[in-house]
């Protein structure tokens, strides 16, 4: 056997191999890595020819990796994750860019309020992106998303940003102008949190009136709150700066707690295990 194809392979290459075998398509490893398709084609193709192996079916709008490229992928996504890693800690890169994807309402209510702390804990820069209607996990590199629910994504890193809990809120105006909180107007919220239904069976309070606001983020609801138009079923988290400056009051002192929360994830191949932990350790501080 001639070893010497398997020395010195080119890591452009082996870089074009991995991100094609992750995203399963050429047109998706050229977006990625800002090469064009035939750019990608042709390394994979030279890799291949110095191989002397196949590594993908190509079929007619679509590619599979060979058996072959199947037992090789996971030493190469090893290798070039070792080597990052090791770039990293020798060579002290220590400011990162990271880009947060999350809904409107956690950055402004959330992670604005805490900005200015979050930037004093971590040497990064930091790019939001606001998410639409989307649960989908982003593998772009230096991504990390902020997604709504019980954790159970299949990624590498993930964290918990708080502990929900949920409380009837209301103006002070609003508030003082009835003796009864449940005769006031209530702002409706439509998304994954219980909303004025499971908060009357939890506590037995009547289901009426039923609310004549509706919005489709926590954000919006929470501004129709601080202008007078009613109680609004919020996140004790997340509005806490509100509570704690008087714009909102709690009209109830019960709350309750839910299994959902937002969360922090990324996988392995869209930041490093020092972007991560520079975050992770962030947000613990802040949070505590």
């Amino acid at each position: 056997m001639d070893k010497s194809r398997f020395e010195n392979l080119p890591l452009e290459w082996v870089r074009a191999f991995e991100v094609a075998a992750r995203l399963g398509s050429f047109t998706a490893a050229a977006h990625e890595t800002g090469l064009t398709q035939s750019a990608i084609s042709q390394r994979i193709g030279k890799l291949e020819k110095r191989l002397d192996t196949q590594l993908f079916l190509r079929q007619a709008r679509k590619i599979a990796l060979t058996v072959e490229g199947e037992a090789w992928l996971p030493h190469v996504r090893s290798a070039l994750e070792s080597l990052r890693e090791s770039s990293e800690g020798l060579f002290g890169i220590s400011r990162k860019r990271l880009t947060i994807s999350a809904s409107s309402s956690i950055i402004e209510l959330w992670l604005l309020p805490r900005l200015e702390q979050l930037r004093e804990e971590i040497d990064a820069q930091l790019s939001f992106r606001t998410m639409v209607l989307s649960g989908e996990i982003a593998q772009e590199s230096g991504t990390i998303q902020i997604r709504y629910g019980t954790g159970d994504w299949p990624v590498t890193y993930k964290l918990p940003l708080y502990s929900e809990a949920l409380a009837p809120v209301a103006a002070p105006d609003v508030a003082r102008s009835s003796e009864l909180w449940t005769d006031l107007p209530r702002i409706a919220l439509v998304g994954p949190r219980p909303g004025w239904h499971e908060w009357s069976a939890r506590f037995g309070i009547p289901s009426t009136p039923l609310p004549d606001l509706r919005f489709d983020t926590f954000a919006a609801a929470l501004s129709a709150a601080r202008a007078g138009f009613g109680v609004a079923l919020a996140s004790l988290p997340l509005c806490a700066s509100d509570l704690k400056s008087g714009r909102l009051v709690r009209v109830s002192p019960d709350s309750l707690p839910h299994h959902e929360t937002y969360w922090l994830l990324a996988s392995k191949d869209a930041v490093s295990r020092q972007q991560w932990n520079l975050l992770e350790q962030g947000l613990k501080a802040i949070s505590a």
